[in-house]
């Protein structure tokens, strides 16, 4: 935005203030409370939010890690599997001709 630009956004901004002052129907001391209260609910909406969310992403961080847990668990099953197999076959060869030699 250039620097007129931006001047001529303050203007308006401060010709709007100005004008919502003169013919705002409350008193200063009642928009004042108004003001305040509104914003103390936007507080409570904002810490129930965040409340909110952090429990959801509690949740989903504890579904991902348990998930992933329960694959290393099924990989981890399935390469000692493997290595069984490994060993077996390797049992099989040397002890099934007798005469060659255990490859190292």
């Amino acid at each position: 935005m250039s620097k007129d630009g931006l001047a001529n956004f303050f203007l308006g901004l401060g010709i709007g203030v100005g004008l919502g002052m003169l013919f705002a129907p409350k008193t200063g001391e009642e928009t004042r409370g108004m003001l305040k209260s509104k914003a103390d609910e936007g507080k409570e909406f904002l810490k129930k939010q965040a409340t909110e969310l952090r429990d959801t992403a509690n949740t989903v961080a504890s579904d991902v890690i348990d998930k992933g847990r329960g694959v290393i668990s099924r990989q981890k099953d399935v390469l000692n599997d493997a290595i069984d197999a490994g060993k077996q076959a390797y049992r099989e060869k040397v002890n099934g001709s007798g005469t060659e030699q255990p490859a190292v």
